[in-house]
């Protein structure tokens, strides 16, 4: 083994293992190579679903694109692979698979010298299976046609261009590149948009990477857009939040306000229906949010891919035409900043009804402190009572003690008596009545202030 290989394979071993996947991330996704005369066919398809899954939505993408390449009999992608391009003879097939979506761009070699009138009259879709497209129905999101041709071919004025499109809200400019483009962002009676590049001198590879802009243009405006039903389908929902939390509002105001001097604090389970019709508000307007937040925060980053590839363009104002920079801004830009508004709404109306709940929980603490506070005294009512009755029983208790102990003295001076010594039973019952009764007296005082004392000791060890 030389000493060059040797060296080489222990540098591999210090690589981060990351290292090569994110260098070869930057090269996924190559621009294709395209000369003029070219026609192109694009789609972007979206699978929707339930719960999104990037495996689900790899796994689909994949399972698609192998049934095509099945059908020419043509190896597919590695399961993990995300950018794949092939030479089908009579079109080439880039396919892309991103986060959403996947694209596939069929490309066809025109003939030269074409007539820009008959332009999209034939496209690659003509090459592409039936039955796979048929099976592609409900997941277009972007359906495009380009037709790339060079500034001198024969139809090329603005007023043949302008009758390729059957709506009057012509857009175009001519880009920093050397070229024009034109289109109208409508979709057309055969079910997809128009793009039409002209090449006024473009160099080798510009033409691809002005294709591929333009397509991205298409894919990231349509799946910004996405947000806005959502949005739309939100305003009446937030509307219904706001006014429910407006009447709790009312009606916690009306609740501080007393009846009379001596009102009573507001019914606690009043208070708990409050909460409750709160809680749900705050749980509604969180299924919402968590609906909305990822698909707004898509169209977001959308919009600014899109800004981003126009800025890229560097678009130069063609005589009467508006640029495609203005055409976004009129039309776009108000979408997403409709979507913008209902995420701050929803976010500005969460903290309006956490301060709402914070304030109806306040009140209900304050109030259980209020009961509290009265079951407390209550209870210090019925032990100063207890203390008292105890204090009386306790009374009751030395005389019984003395009684008893007194009746046991009587037998005993009775039983001397009765042994031959000279005692007086009643005297010695009348003598010891006073020690007795003194006695039992500071015996219950000393257990009483051995428990009194035990409790504070307790209390010390063990604070509250």
């Amino acid at each position: 083994m030389s000493l060059a290989y040797r060296a080489t394979a222990d540098f591999a071993k210090l690589n981060h293992p990351m290292r090569v996947p994110l260098s070869a991330e930057i090269h996924s996704r190559p621009f294709l190579q395209l000369q003029a005369p070219e026609s192109l066919t694009h789609f972007a398809l979206y699978v929707q679903q339930e719960q999104p899954s990037q495996k689900y939505h790899r796994e689909t993408q994949h399972q698609i694109l192998h049934q095509l390449c099945t059908h020419y009999g043509v190896a597919g992608p590695h399961p993990q692979a995300r950018y794949f391009f092939h030479d089908f003879g009579r079109f080439r097939l880039k396919w892309e698979c991103h986060t959403e979506f996947a694209t596939y761009t069929f490309v066809e070699r025109g003939e030269p010298g074409l007539d820009f009138r008959t332009a999209f009259d034939r496209m690659p879709l003509q090459h592409v299976p039936q039955q796979w497209l048929a099976g592609l129905h409900g997941k277009i999101i972007v359906a495009s046609h380009v037709v790339l041709r060079n500034g001198d071919s024969a139809g090329a004025d603005e007023q043949a261009i302008a009758e390729l499109f059957q709506g009057k809200s012509m857009v175009g400019s001519s880009v920093g590149s050397g070229a024009e483009v034109w289109t109208d962002f409508l979709i057309q009676p055969d079910g997809f948009s128009r793009f039409i590049v002209r090449d006024l001198g473009l160099r080798e590879f510009q033409a691809g990477r002005l294709v591929g802009r333009l397509l991205e243009i298409e894919n990231y405006r349509m799946m910004a857009l996405l947000g806005l039903p959502h949005a739309e389908a939100s305003q009446p929902l937030l509307n219904g939040i706001e006014n429910e939390l407006a009447d709790l509002t009312a009606t916690l105001v009306q609740a501080d306000m007393p009846q009379s001097l001596d009102a009573r604090g507001p019914d606690a389970r009043e208070e708990q229906n409050l909460l409750h019709r709160i809680t749900s508000l705050a749980a509604r307007l969180e299924k919402l949010s968590v609906n909305n937040s990822y698909r707004f925060a898509a169209s977001q980053a959308y919009f600014s891919l899109v800004q981003a590839r126009i800025h890229e363009l560097r678009e130069v104002r063609m005589t009467g035409i508006p640029t495609l920079a203005e055409f976004m801004g009129r039309r776009l830009a108000p979408a997403i900043h409709t979507c913008t508004s209902v995420s701050q709404r929803q976010e500005a109306l969460a903290k309006r009804i956490a301060r709402s709940n914070d304030l109806l929980r306040t009140r209900v603490g304050i109030e259980q402190e209020r009961q509290n506070r009265k079951i407390l005294q209550s209870l210090d009512a019925r032990a100063a009572q207890q203390l008292r009755l105890q204090q009386a029983v306790e009374g009751l208790s030395a005389v019984a003690i003395s009684y008893y102990t007194l009746g046991l003295i009587g037998y005993a001076g009775k039983a001397m008596k009765a042994g031959g010594l000279p005692v007086n039973p009643d005297i010695l019952q009348g003598v010891a009545v006073p020690v007795v009764i003194l006695a039992v007296w500071m015996g219950l005082r000393r257990v009483h202030k051995q428990l009194v004392s035990r409790g504070t000791a307790a209390a010390q060890r063990h604070p509250a």
